[in-house]
């Protein structure tokens, strides 16, 4: 992986395994920095619990890779609007692909953030 990005190596069991690290729950991804994140399904989902990617800008990260869970589903409006509103590219995928398109952008050397609601 370019940078000293973490790699998500699994998922499942309601967490990750992130560069060979076990982390329990849904993780948010920013700045090549794993963190807890508190969004455990959609309907936690908001532009406050996305407020650090959107605060960083285009600038520090031009795509937000967006993992909704077991199945893709269409975040709520106010976070699309946020994301179009702060000029940062936003894909939501469900978690499995969502890692593993992260994974493959990191590979690249992209600029971007991923939040992926554990399953």
């Amino acid at each position: 992986m370019s940078r000293s990005a973490p790699q998500v190596d699994a998922f499942g069991g309601g967490g990750f395994r992130l560069s060979g690290e076990w982390r329990q729950g849904s993780v948010l991804i920013l700045d090549d920095v794993a963190q807890d994140w508190e969004v455990s399904s959609v309907a936690g989902l908001s532009a406050a619990s996305l407020s650090a990617v959107l605060q960083a800008g285009p600038g520090a990260c031009e795509l937000l890779v967006l993992g909704m869970g077991a199945a893709n589903a269409l975040p709520p409006r106010e976070v699309r609007e946020a994301f179009l509103r702060a000029g940062v590219g936003l894909e939501y995928l469900d978690t499995p692909a969502a890692a593993r398109l992260y994974n493959l952008l990191t590979s690249e050397g992209r600029r971007l953030a991923a939040a992926l609601i554990a399953i």
